[in-house]
């Protein structure tokens, strides 16, 4: 990738809560709650933003889940490619494992490039990237996906039988709902969706998350 590539342009994008006030948003990695321990570059709100696109079809994918008793709960949206670089770092130079009973009990951190798990680059920084999933309405709690967010597992694939049937339901619902509103998932990830038709399927881009850099 070179830097051509790369534009701090913010003309297409949103913030996603404008669009669709009744998401929730759990940004993992403003938090140090995330699978290298500690804030990642380039966030310093946390907030999802996404390009404006990807945030209707998440609209339209929202509307259908409240019909049906569920709230979309966002973990990630536009990732910067800053941030793409601190996990590279962190995998190639930091020694630092305090995380790994948490993320990735069964894997070395080298094994997650190769897996799959994490890449060098990565399509959030196109900005129609969403990692998210369901809440019940009723009950406020998150459903029962059968693995937590960023679990760097086997038991993390979408199509992994491993799970209860009750947990496949689940992912299959958020799998169907965001497929119906022109999302596509990915084979190691259930939280994982990209927008089909993404506005900038060649370019990413590198401003920091946060409210003002939209509107700046």
């Amino acid at each position: 990738m070179t830097n051509k590539d790369i534009t701090k342009n913010t003309s297409g994008f949103v913030v996603v809560s404008d669009l669709v006030p009744q998401v929730i948003q759990e940004i993992r990695y403003h938090s140090t709650y995330n699978f290298i321990g500690d804030r990642i570059d380039g966030y310093e709100e946390p907030v999802a933003i996404l390009t404006k696109e990807a945030a209707r079809a998440l609209r339209s994918a929202c509307n259908e889940l409240n019909v049906k008793g569920y709230r979309a709960k966002i973990f990630d949206a536009y990732r910067p490619a800053c941030a793409v670089r601190h996990f590279v770092m962190w995998g190639i130079e930091d020694q630092d494992i305090r995380m790994k009973p948490y993320f990735y009990p069964d894997l070395e951190k080298q094994e997650l490039f190769a897996k799959g798990y994490i890449a060098k680059q990565s399509s959030h920084s196109r900005g129609s990237t969403v990692d998210l999933t369901l809440v019940d309405m009723k009950t406020g709690k998150e459903v029962d996906m059968g693995s937590p967010f960023d679990l760097f597992s086997e038991k993390s694939h979408p199509d992994c039988m491993d799970i209860t049937d009750e947990q496949y339901e689940n992912r299959m619902l958020l799998q169907s709902t965001m497929i119906r509103n022109g999302f596509v998932p990915i084979d190691c990830e259930w939280w994982h969706f990209t927008l089909a038709d993404e506005p900038y399927p060649d370019i990413y881009f590198d401003f920091p998350v946060s409210i003002s850099a939209l509107r700046t």
